[in-house]
């Protein structure tokens, strides 16, 4: 039974039907209102003020704009927001979620409900969210070690005391298929179930292989909702069949020539991508009193992925017998591509985590100064296991393609892969992380007027990395048969660990001029040790090294006007990456190639919001960012004073100067409902400069502009129709790109026809 089959047959055996008929008479305000009622306060427990008066821009992206756009990933919902950019799946870091926020990886810096999730996957589905909140900037005291440009908190769906029966069944171009069901059930007084679930498949838009299959069902059970005492224990279980997407070749700043944007250039018989996600979540919270309470979360999860990837690497021979950059081909025939690895590459991934905090939260005088307070600790433990492996193998190990694998024609590319097929097992990684954290956060409230927000960490973190040796080439005794076949685990190397203190911290003046309006300015740091996350590598040349240093200084604004209908933010910041590891290897002393902590960089930006309802017909929610980025040192100290540091001055990569999003509705009618969303992404930088190219020019990718379109018909109070088109001008757009690589080409246009109904 296909995922969408099954995820069908579950929802039509719920006794109602689930997924909110959008009403076109309920309004988004700045994508933070749910059901009514505006969002006040961030989810994590740890925020001690309310949204427009916590001294830092915080981004929510609530259901009903999820809904309203048919955003369909984490990926979705981040690309319309500015300033974010995603990278490439490669590098031995595996096929993923790669965002870089405010300039800076964000790709570990991911919390689901507060709790990192820092496993490398993709996000496929947001069937389970209640929002994503983005809180940018240096942010190591509220989300733990990393944290450079900000952190991406995912809010799960929970059991409530509202009973609602919910379901949405969709379809569209590209063979699209959707199913989702949604039901919130009371029992009793204060006990209620909510069950959730998914099935989806689609084809890429634009693209002739690459598809898309996944199911998902949650859980969640509460107890003693509206009493001093609270439980609940929450389930989610999605699994993925999907294909890996690396796209067209790239290079200098494009596409190569007569490439059609649906030419498969891996092998379509071959390359998977399956997820297997399980996780179970477990918040009791007790109040003592109107001012204080004690609650504790405790998850379990697992997330295993397996890859199997083709990437687009090799010799693109082009029909003047040169490459793109211009050299020889050499054997590769002209119009042909000859394929290089990884190929045939295999990941098979499981991370695992186990979380504990308990968070204390009173509010006190001492004084004329009002205290809200919240102090608490963690234990957290995560563990990752990776076997690297190669398919493209003769039954014995060895491999076939010594002289390199057939050609392809770069027109009309053979994606069947038709040779020898034999797993084998060419590495092999464990790691380890502890941390834990103790915390505090009080906000101080002097008057009306003035109020100081104040938060500090202190963690211990523990890694610890280990690879096994395993056989690569044929062993033989006296000439006889291998006495140790290819693939075979001989032992394990010396672990690598990294131990580290981190320190972080955070603190705000927030002055309130009137009621509906703040002024403030923020100060706050991140730290980063060398294994910041458990799948992250920790090398005999790094895990020495001190942790990175990152600050973040910011003055912003927040106002609500017109009754809070329409709210207005703003923001000036700086992100300083204060130092972070490069080689040394000139210096005589360090012939090991150990790191140093003397590479700089810097984000100056702007970040601007409107949000809310111009008219009681007409809702507008519009960012747009501002970044400008600079190398301030590439190389260590020693390399620089030799004059040695070509990219000083030069853009971070994929950082794009100017970036504006847009999401509107408007009411035509108590029926009828249109929306339109934009998005502009400025031209980003994908090179810098070097030894080889000291002042030359750079490699840019331009501008582009995305646009979607919504028409809402509420056919009654039950039930509604919804089409969706994505990408309406039908744009080329490259993203997640790879410099003389590969990139993916952005989905091209696709419809949605949803039908959806709430009882």
């Amino acid at each position: 039974m296909s995922p969408l089959a099954g995820a069908l047959a579950l929802a039509l055996t719920l006794p109602v039907f689930a997924a909110p008929a959008p009403d076109p008479q309920a309004k988004d305000v700045e994508g933070v209102e749910v059901h009514g009622q505006r969002i006040q306060k961030a989810s994590s427990s740890k925020y001690t003020a309310n949204l427009r008066d916590t001294p830092q821009t915080i981004t929510v992206i609530d259901r009903n704009t999820i809904d309203g756009q048919n955003l369909l990933s984490l990926t979705d919902i981040l690309s319309t927001l500015p300033g974010i950019t995603f990278g490439a799946g490669e590098g031995g870091g595996g096929f993923g979620d790669k965002i870089n926020l405010r300039g800076f990886d964000a790709s570990s810096d991911i919390t689901v409900d507060g709790v990192r999730d820092s496993g490398l996957y993709s996000r496929t589905d947001p069937f389970n969210l209640e929002s994503v909140e983005v809180i940018n900037g240096a942010n190591s005291v509220y989300s733990g070690a990393g944290s450079v440009g900000g952190t991406i908190n995912l809010v799960t769906k929970n059991a409530g005391l509202n009973e609602f029966h919910k379901a949405s069944i969709a379809a569209g171009t590209d063979s699209y298929a959707r199913v989702t069901a949604d039901s919130n059930f009371v029992i009793g007084e204060s006990s209620a179930l909510r069950l959730n679930i998914m099935g989806h498949q689609n084809d890429v838009p634009g693209r002739d292989v690459e598809t898309n299959e996944r199911w998902g069902a949650a859980a969640s059970l509460a107890f003693g909702l509206g009493g001093d005492t609270t439980w609940s224990l929450n389930y989610l279980h999605q699994e993925d069949q999907n294909t890996p997407q690396y796209g067209l070749p790239f290079f200098n700043g494009d596409g190569l020539p007569g490439v059609d944007r649906g030419n498969y250039y891996g092998y379509s018989n071959i390359d998977k991508q399956d997820i297997e996600l399980d996780s179970l979540t477990s918040i009791i919270e007790h109040s003592f009193n109107d001012k204080f309470k004690i609650r504790n979360l405790t998850r379990w999860q697992q997330v295993d992925q397996f890859s199997l990837v083709d990437a687009v690497q090799g010799t693109w021979c082009l029909a003047n017998n040169r490459t793109p950059t211009g050299a020889t081909c050499g054997a590769t025939l002209p119009g042909n591509y000859s394929p290089s690895g990884p190929r045939g590459y295999g990941r098979d991934t499981r991370n695992t985590t186990i979380y504990n905090q308990t968070d204390l939260t009173t509010t006190f005088n001492t004084g004329a100064i009002e205290h809200n307070l919240v102090a608490g600790f963690s234990i957290l433990h995560e563990t990752f296991d990776l076997d690297v492996t190669s398919d493209f193998r003769n039954p014995n190990g060895t491999n076939p393609y010594i002289a390199g694998l057939p050609q392809m024609n770069i027109a009309n590319p053979d994606h069947i892969y038709r040779g020898p097929l034999n797993r084998t097992l060419t590495g092999r990684t464990e790691g380890e992380l502890d941390n834990r954290a103790l915390y505090v956060f009080d906000t101080l409230k002097f008057n009306e007027q003035w109020q100081l927000s104040l938060g500090a960490r202190y963690e211990r973190n523990e890694g610890k990395t280990n690879n096994a040796v395993v056989v690569l080439a044929p062993t033989t005794v006296g000439g006889a048969l291998p006495a140790q076949p290819i693939g075979t685990i001989t032992g394990y190397g010396v672990p690598f660990k990294s131990n580290d203190d981190l320190f972080s911290y955070r603190a705000g003046l927030v002055y309130k001029p009137v009621e509906n309006g703040s002024i403030y300015i923020a100060y706050g740091n991140s730290k980063t040790p060398s294994k910041a996350s458990v799948n992250g590598s920790c090398t005999a040349q790094t895990c020495s090294v001190d942790p990175e240093t990152a600050v973040n200084y910011e003055i912003g604004t927040k106002w609500d006007f017109a009754e809070g209908r329409i709210a207005l933010t703003g923001s000036v910041f700086r992100n300083d990456r204060k130092n972070y590891k490069v080689a040394d290897l000139d210096n005589p002393a360090n012939l090991s190639g150990l790191q140093q902590l003397d590479g700089q960089a810097r984000v100056d930006g702007v970040m601007l919001g409107v949000s809310g309802l111009i008219t009681d017909q007409w809702a507008v929610y519009a960012n747009y960012a501002f970044l400008d980025s600079e190398v301030l040192q590439g190389v260590s100290d020693r390399q620089a004073g030799l004059g040695l540091d070509y990219t000083k001055g030069d853009r971070l990569t994929q950082v794009p100067e100017h970036s504006f999003s847009l999401w509107t509705t408007y009411d035509l009618s108590p029926k009828w409902q249109i929306g339109y969303g934009a998005t502009y992404q400025g031209k980003i930088w994908l090179t810098q400069h070097s030894a080889t190219n000291v002042n030359g020019p750079l490699t840019t990718y331009g501008s582009y502009w995305t646009h979607r379109a919504m028409v809402n018909y509420k056919i009654n109070r039950s039930a509604s129709l919804q089409l969706n088109v994505n990408n309406l001008t039908d744009e080329d757009y490259f993203t997640r790109i790879r410099n003389n690589g590969w990139a993916t080409p952005g989905d091209g246009r696709q419809f949605v026809l949803s039908a959806n109904f709430a009882f």
